[in-house]
């Protein structure tokens, strides 16, 4: 799949390989967003001109959610002669093509995933857009700790990212003399797991889980349970702010805290942008679609600066400073990232508004 063809041709044509999931299981909605703002920011290069005069095309894969599928996407547009990739929603979906772009020694910028160890061991051919998981998560269990969470529960499935965002929750809240615990999704129903936490008497209980399934039927289940009717859900991997997440849960899907990476106020491009993507998604834009613009304004800016070639973008991470939709974005090196990384993207801590849920509450900055 191509986009962002120029008139011109793609003869001339400077290529990004885009990696996205766009079918199920991955997460639909989110790989739609993805691709809506690179390829709106895609169009917006090839409107200024392109890259020294040449036209900036996309070659989207799709990954869905596979591993897999997206190490065999890596390799064939390796093949294909992309100047670089971009892309990808899904955290070990992007670990293994970040380990497959290292190495065949092409450049990856990421766009959304946020485990920590993208990459093992710590290269330079792979940068971040998305802040990394333990930020955000961190930022998380303090939102709880501040709203009086002492006993905290998570539902969880097996996951190396479901996982890691246990031990950093779990670690930042004994910190603070607080409990998390674990209960298996995949082994109890969602009336089972009712019954779990009312004996636990937990004050939260966090889905770390897929989304529709076993989410939507966790929350239905949850919401129904006048045991229950004082706990706080939460769901800082981000699942309520897809539309279709209301569609499904109508009101029970409000009032559900997660992790958003916009600021208070978008920088004069964002609302620009935000205007644009509004027109293009029908609808307002998710975080994920600003991820992807930046991801294709920092690629535009490296290639225009340092060239065409592979090892000068992969050399040029820490010399690039764009000004994007969310704030200035630079590469460095953080202490357990293996990747280049922008620290930080803004991190919120929002929910819809029980009151008005396709309205989204600020309830916590974190940094």
């Amino acid at each position: 799949m191509n986009t962002s063809p120029s008139p011109s041709g793609t003869e001339r044509a400077v290529r990004i390989g885009v990696l996205v999931p766009l079918t199920r299981p991955g997460w639909v909605e989110s790989g739609r967003h993805l691709l809506a703002g690179l390829e709106l920011a895609a169009e917006e290069v090839n409107e200024a001109g392109g890259i020294g005069g040449r036209p900036l095309e996309l070659l989207v894969r799709d990954t869905a959610a596979d591993p897999g599928k997206a190490t065999a996407a890596v390799e064939e547009l390796a093949q294909l002669g992309v100047a670089a990739l971009a892309g990808e929603y899904h955290s070990v979906v992007a670990r293994a093509a970040a380990a497959r772009a290292d190495a065949l020694g092409l450049p990856f910028l990421c766009s959304s995933a946020v485990l920590d160890a993208l990459t093992e061991p710590p290269t330079d051919w792979v940068a971040r857009i998305a802040p990394a998981q333990s930020y955000g998560w961190r930022g998380y269990a303090d939102f709880l700790l501040g709203a009086g969470h002492r006993r905290v529960a998570v539902a969880t499935e097996p996951s190396v990212y479901w996982a890691s965002g246990v031990g950093i929750l779990r670690d930042r809240l004994a910190s603070r003399g607080a409990t998390l615990t674990q209960c298996d999704a995949r082994t109890l129903t969602p009336a089972a797991l009712c019954d779990d936490i009312a004996g636990r008497r937990a004050t939260a209980l966090l889905l770390l889980v897929g989304f529709p399934e076993p989410a939507v039927p966790i929350v239905r289940r949850v919401r129904d349970d006048p045991r229950l009717a004082g706990i706080t859900l939460g769901a800082p991997a981000g699942q309520p702010e897809l539309a279709e997440w209301a569609a499904l849960l109508g009101d029970d899907g409000a009032g559900v805290p997660f992790l958003r990476y916009l600021p208070e106020r978008m920088t004069p491009l964002g609302a620009r942008v935000d205007a644009a993507l509004r027109e293009r998604l029908a609808g307002a834009p998710s975080f994920v679609a600003f991820e992807g613009y930046d991801t294709v304004l920092v690629l535009a800016e490296l290639l225009r600066a340092h060239g065409t070639d592979r090892a000068s973008t992969a050399a040029s991470w820490p010399r690039v400073a764009v000004e994007g939709t969310r704030g200035r974005i630079r590469f460095t090196r953080r202490p357990g990232i293996g990747v280049w990384q922008w620290a930080w993207a803004p991190v919120q801590v929002v929910d819809r508004d029980p009151a008005q849920p396709d309205r989204f509450r600020v309830l916590h900055t974190v940094g």
